[in-house]
């Protein structure tokens, strides 16, 4: 009996002992104090230099305020905005976590300036054939893929396509030729020029007349590997005849091509008497249409779209098809101008 009472008395202090020892979990710690600066570069660069510090924090996560978030363990990390010209505002969040997955945020705001300065430009100031070192040329009606059933004939001639005075000037003419009833040119800096994210402005006086269809465009680099609409196109400026001083621009990307694409228009005065500006501003969270400095078409964008890739320039008249429409018989030619292709980085 004082054998077994020695055995539950042992049991019983080694039970109290092990309850009383240091094995348990020790207190989470949650980080605090989170303190975020933000140091914009003064050269109009949309660089920002970020640096985020707390107590108890192994990591941090920014959150740029852009669509980008990045994990960044020491707190520091120099960012630079892609964004479109001019004056743009972020809210930047950063969470901070400790060891244990406990976590504190704070958002900052933060003003970003970006000055593009002139990446590329084609002035037209030398008479002749257009710059064979920066224009190739689409030669046909485009029955191999590229054409919209309009009715001309693209040459390289001079007829349809010369620089004189300073100025671009495209001629569609009706005319036989090899099949077609109206002759026209389309020129594309494939291969020779492309760019991604920027700003491209164009100057350009419009042609007149039922079915003219003059456009200034963009189309994705790789449309030789996937085709359209999977490389995207981006529309700046196109124009009908049939409605004159209606200025369009579209996009158009899987599930939204032909007469599906993400389209917007504005009227303006004069597009057949005088020179207009017609720009793109685009980077990765947006693409911003302008008709002399008049915003009138946004688009969202976003890296599940074409849009984030090195993209070609085209500018073309068209005859007709199924944007162009019915061509007036009484048409006989018409000349799209253009004084000078921009583009800004």
């Amino acid at each position: 009996m004082k054998y077994m009472s020695g055995i539950f008395a042992f049991l019983f202090i080694s039970i109290c002992g092990c309850g009383k020892s240091g094995n348990s979990p020790a207190p989470q710690v949650p980080p605090s104090n989170l303190v975020v600066t933000a140091v914009v570069s003064t050269d109009n660069s949309g660089n920002v230099s970020f640096t985020a510090t707390a107590d108890n924090a192994v990591t941090y996560d920014f959150d740029f305020g852009d669509g980008t978030i990045k994990a960044v363990p020491t707190g520091k990390i120099d960012y630079k905005y892609s964004v479109n010209t001019g004056t743009n505002s972020f809210y930047v969040t950063v969470t901070a976590k400790s060891a244990g997955g406990l976590v504190i945020t704070k958002s900052v705001p933060v003003v970003v300036n970006v000055v593009l300065a002139l990446f590329w430009s084609e002035e037209f100031d030398v008479n002749g054939a257009p710059d064979p070192k920066k224009w190739n040329y689409d030669i046909g009606t485009g029955d191999n893929g590229w054409g919209n059933g309009e009715a001309q004939y693209y040459t390289s001639r001079p007829e349809n396509v010369i620089v004189q005075d300073g100025k671009l000037k495209i001629t569609a003419r009706k005319e036989d030729y090899n099949g077609s009833a109206y002759t026209s040119s389309r020129l594309l800096t494939r291969d020779k020029f492309t760019f991604k994210y920027g700003k491209i402005v164009v100057s350009a006086k419009l042609p007149t007349g039922g079915g003219t269809w003059p456009a200034i465009w963009m189309l994705g680099s790789n449309i030789g590997s996937v085709g359209w609409p999977a490389c995207g196109e981006i529309d700046i400026m196109e124009h009908k005849g049939n409605q004159l001083n209606n200025i369009y621009s579209t996009l158009h990307y899987p599930g939204h091509s032909g007469a599906n694409g993400t389209s917007s228009s504005i009227m303006i005065q004069g597009a057949n008497t005088g020179f207009h500006q017609y720009a793109l501003d685009w980077s990765p969270s947006q693409l911003r249409f302008y008709v002399d400095d008049q915003l009138f078409h946004t688009f969202p964008n976003n890296g599940g779209l074409p849009f984030n890739q090195e993209f070609f320039v085209l500018l073309n008249f068209a005859m007709g098809g199924g944007f162009g429409g019915a061509i007036d018989p009484a048409f006989t030619n018409g000349v799209f101008e253009v004084d000078y292709v921009r583009v800004y980085k």
